[in-house]
């Protein structure tokens, strides 16, 4: 038996709770949209806890706002959020969640086709826009680079990235966001698009809304482009209930990091875990669990 799967029998031994599979508490994670980083990396984590000996049940979810809501109410134990989402989730609406580690940085994908005469943010003024589901991150974040950019008059449609990439396809919209590792798939997959440069919004984003915003990158070379596109970046966070165990907090985050290889993170800044990086969360406050473990592996 592994050490943090006797750590979480114990605790649950002790606590009397009633537990699931070798003994250690079903958990709920909440992922997101079918297709998305979120769902895949979901799954694959998912597999991982089973190994370990945890009972999961994933959701599938819109992301981010909708797995906060869930935590927050108690009908999940763990899911991924963006780090603006996240944010607002505590200093703004005073969720009772808390973070395990922040994983990796998800890349402001402003997607027109190559046609198109969009350039910067400022020209979706009067246009057609996808923001991204409802109950996404992505719309969290699409809608303050829009407030940024001094974007006024456009016309918000609410869909995921597949339904944005027929409706782009199809002349329904004029652009879309969408907020992501490097490359998508869905999107490196596809010809006669461009990403538009976001960049220059990010001190605008910062002095709002703090250093959730990032200065970032994507590299020359993916979706068609010939040269890097700069963008805005926000990183991706795993979070949780806060009322998690702490034993259940600390074999989870333990379980991220003894599976890191296999989890296949976006490749992108903290993609393979680093444990380092992990601990940086902001004003979301780390669970004394997942504290615990980063204690146990810095010495």
């Amino acid at each position: 038996m592994s050490r943090r799967v006797f750590l979480a029998l114990a605790a649950m031994g002790a606590a009397g709770c009633s537990t699931g599979g070798m003994g250690l508490p079903p958990l709920r994670l909440a992922t997101g949209l079918s297709g998305g980083p979120y769902e895949i990396l979901g799954d694959r984590f998912a597999a991982e806890l089973r190994r370990d000996g945890f009972t999961v049940e994933v959701f599938k979810t819109a992301a981010s706002v909708q797995n906060l809501t869930m935590l927050a109410e108690g009908r999940a134990d763990v899911g991924f959020s963006l780090a603006d989402s996240a944010d607002d989730a505590v200093r703004v609406r005073h969720q009772p969640v808390a973070a395990l580690a922040r994983m990796y940085m998800n890349y402001v994908h402003l997607v027109v086709r190559t046609d198109s005469d969009i350039s910067a943010a400022k020209h979706l003024t009067r246009r057609k826009v996808s923001i991204g589901a409802e109950g996404s991150g992505t719309a969290v974040t699409a809608v303050r680079v829009l407030d940024a950019a001094g974007v006024r008059d456009h016309v918000v449609f609410r869909l995921g990235l597949d339904a944005s990439i027929r409706a782009l396809d199809e002349g329904g919209i004029d652009a879309f966001f969408w907020s992501g590792g490097v490359p998508t798939p869905a999107l490196a997959s596809l010809s006669g698009i461009r990403v538009v440069p976001l960049e220059p919004l990010v001190p605008v984003l910062r002095r709002t809304y703090g250093p959730v915003y990032e200065h970032a990158a994507i590299p020359a070379g993916v979706y068609g482009s010939v040269r890097p596109v700069p963008t805005v970046g926000t990183p991706s966070y795993l979070v949780c209930r806060q009322a998690l165990s702490d034993d259940v907090a600390y074999t989870v985050t333990e379980t991220l990091f003894s599976a890191r290889d296999r989890l296949q993170a976006p490749s992108a800044p903290g993609g393979r875990l680093d444990k380092r990086y992990a601990i940086g969360t902001g004003v979301v406050p780390l669970h004394p669990g997942a504290a615990r473990y980063y204690k146990s592996v810095y010495g």
